[in-house]
C-alpha cells in the first residue's frame, strides 16, 4: 500500500506547477465519453456541471431553477414554451439561439446510440417561436420533462462542432459552460480553461480546472492531504473521521438522491442463460441471504441506508410500506428448494475496482454463501463495467445511480422496457403501462399511487436488488468558501474561492 500511496503522489506532483488558479478535484472513477448525449457516468456529470450549461439547473432546496432558460410556460399540458437567455456564447464563440437549442435537443432525441432519448421521448416536434424561445411539442402530459432538462438532455451544445465531430465529439466538446475542454488523458486526467466569454465568467474564480481519476480512495486522501489535491467529490465514510482530524481539511456532508444496487441479467444476451435470471425464486432467496444494515456498518460505517427502492426516503414519492425484509437463510434456502435447485447455485458479480465495491462485494460473497450461492466476483474498470452491463455481459451487476430530482428519472430508464440503464433488460407490460402513466400525471398523490403498483410488481420479478441509498460526502481544503451542497452531489464552482 506504500508504494501506491507514494506513486499517487507522484503522480499528481506535476499538477502542482501549474499556475496559480488552478482547482484540483479529485474523482473517484474516470468519466466515460464527455458527450452529454452519449455519455451515462455520474463523473462525467461532475465535469459537465463546469464545462456545459443547461436549459435549467437546481438548486440546494431541490427547485428548478433558469440557467440557459430565462423561464417556461405550459400553453396547455402538450406546449412547453422556454424562453433563453440573451448573449449567451458557446465555447467556440457561436451565439445560443432557440435553433441552437432545438438543435441540441433533437440531437439528444435522435442521434444514434443517445444515452437522452428515454428522457425526452415525450417530445413530438419543436418550434422556433423567435431567436429566443422555442415550444416543445409534447406526445402528451410529461411531468417528468422539466427535472430531465436540469441534467445532461439540458445541455446546450454547438452545432457547427457537432455536425463536425459526430460520435467523436466526446473527445473535444463544445458547450455553453464556464469553462472550456482543454485536453484529457485517459484514466488520469481531464482539463478545463476558463472561458472568458460566459454569460456569467465573474461567478467563477479559477484559471484552470483539472479533474484526477483516482480509483484508489487510499491514494486520493493521501493526495488531499498533501496538498496535491484541493477537493475529492466522494469520501468514503471510512476516512471521514481522518479529516475531521485535519485542521488544513473540512467536510461537507448531506443526504443524497443516490442508491446502489444489484442488477440481474434476465433477458439481455447469452449473460442471462442463468439459474438467478431465469428464475424470479432464486432472485428472491438471493436478496434474503443480505443483510443490508450489516452490509452498510461493516463497509460504510453505518452512514448509509437500507433500502429496496429507488426513491430515498426524503422524496414525496418513497413508498414507506417497500421495505428490505430481513435476513432470513431459513426462508432463503425454502425458495430455492421451491425453484427445483440442487447444489450450491453460481452467480458471478460484477463490480468496479474501487475500495467500497470491491469490500461490498466481499461481504455479500460471505453472506450469500450460508444460503447456497457460489458467488464470483469479477472486478472491471468503471467506464468497462457499464460496456459490458450494456452489452448484457454480466450474471449481476452491482452499480450505484446518482439518484434525480423526479422519481422518473430514478425508474424509467432503469425499469421500463426501452429504458437505456435497464441493464438486464427485463420486460413486464403491466410495468411499462404503470412507468408511462406515471409520466402524465401532475399530482403527487396519484403518481405514488401507481409508482406504488410498479413496486408490487418490482417486489416479486426483483430484476434489480436495491442496496442502499447514499449520501454525499466531499472533502477539501479548509481554505475552500463558497462551496454550496446540492443533494444530486455535482460539484458547482460558481462562487467557489480557495484561500492560499
Amino acid at each position: 500500500m506504500r508504494r501506491i500511496l507514494l506513486a499517487g503522489l507522484f503522480a499528481l506532483a506535476a499538477t502542482q506547477a501549474v499556475a496559480q488558479g488552478n482547482l484540483r478535484i479529485g474523482l473517484r472513477q474516470d468519466p466515460d465519453i464527455l458527450d452529454p448525449t452519449l455519455g451515462s457516468s455520474y463523473v462525467g456529470r461532475i465535469v459537465y456541471a463546469a464545462m456545459c450549461d443547461k436549459l435549467f439547473d437546481i438548486d440546494t432546496s431541490l427547485n428548478i431553477i433558469p440557467q440557459l432558460a430565462t423561464g417556461f410556460k405550459y400553453d396547455d399540458p402538450t406546449h412547453l414554451v422556454i424562453t433563453l437567455r440573451p448573449g449567451v456564447k458557446l465555447h467556440d464563440g457561436v451565439e445560443m439561439t432557440a435553433d441552437v437549442a432545438k438543435y441540441s435537443l433533437m440531437r439528444a432525441l435522435t442521434m444514434k446510440g443517445s444515452m437522452r432519448v428515454g428522457e425526452v421521448n415525450t417530445i413530438d416536434s419543436i418550434d422556433v417561436l423567435d431567436p429566443l424561445t422555442i415550444r416543445l411539442n409534447l406526445k402528451n402530459p410529461a411531468s417528468q420533462l422539466l427535472a430531465q432538462l436540469t441534467d445532461r438532455s439540458g445541455i446546450v451544445v454547438s452545432p457547427k462542432a457537432a455536425e463536425a465531430a459526430g460520435d467523436k465529439f466526446g473527445l473535444a466538446p463544445v458547450c455553453a459552460g464556464p469553462y472550456a475542454f482543454e485536453s484529457r488523458i485517459a484514466q488520469d486526467r481531464i482539463v478545463l480553461k476558463r472561458f472568458p466569454g460566459h454569460w456569467n465568467a465573474s461567478a467563477f474564480s479559477f484559471d484552470t480546472v483539472t479533474y484526477m481519476s483516482i480509483t484508489n480512495s487510499s491514494v486520493q486522501l493521501a493526495n488531499l492531504q498533501a496538498g496535491s489535491l484541493d477537493l475529492v467529490e466522494y469520501l468514503p465514510p471510512t476516512d471521514v473521521a481522518t479529516v475531521q482530524k485535519d485542521p488544513k481539511l473540512k467536510l461537507a456532508i448531506s443526504d443524497g438522491l443516490s442508491y446502489t444496487g444489484i442488477n440481474i441479467n434476465v433477458n439481455n444476451g447469452p449473460g442471462a442463460q442463468t439459474p438467478i435470471g431465469q428464475n424470479a425464486l432464486i432472485r428472491q432467496a438471493f436478496e434474503l441471504a443480505i443483510d443490508r444494515k450489516a452490509l452498510v456498518d461493516v463497509v460504510f460505517n453505518g452512514m448509509f441506508t437500507p433500502t429496496a427502492q429507488a426513491n430515498p426516503p426524503s422524496s414525496p414519492y418513497f413508498v414507506a410500506s417497500i421495505q428490505p425484509p430481513a435476513r432470513d437463510i431459513a426462508k432463503a434456502k425454502a425458495l430455492l428448494a421451491q425453484a427445483g435447485v440442487t447444489g450450491r447455485v453460481p452467480v458471478e458479480l460484477t463490480i468496479t475496482n474501487e475500495p467500497g465495491p470491491l469490500q461490498s462485494g466481499e461481504v455479500l460473497q460471505s453472506m450469500v454463501a450460508e444460503a447456497g450461492f457460489d458467488l464470483k466476483l469479477k472486478t472491471m474498470e468503471f467506464a468497462s463495467s457499464l460496456s459490458a452491463g450494456y452489452k448484457g455481459e454480466f450474471n449481476a451487476y452491482m452499480i450505484g445511480w446518482s439518484g434525480r430530482v423526479d422519481p422518473d428519472g430514478n425508474m424509467w430508464a432503469l425499469m421500463h422496457s426501452k429504458g437505456v440503464f435497464n441493464y438486464g433488460k427485463h420486460t413486464n407490460t403491466e410495468m411499462d403501462s404503470l412507468l408511462d402513466q406515471a409520466r402524465a400525471v401532475t399530482d403527487v398523490g396519484a403518481r405514488k399511487a401507481l409508482y406504488a403498483k410498479v413496486w408490487d410488481i418490482q417486489r416479486k420479478d426483483l430484476p434489480l436488488i436495491y442496496l442502499f441509498t447514499g449520501k454525499n460526502i466531499v472533502a477539501m481544503k479548509a481554505g475552500m468558501s463558497g462551496f454550496q451542497q446540492v443533494p444530486d452531489g455535482l460539484i458547482r464552482l460558481g462562487g467557489m474561492k480557495l484561500a492560499n
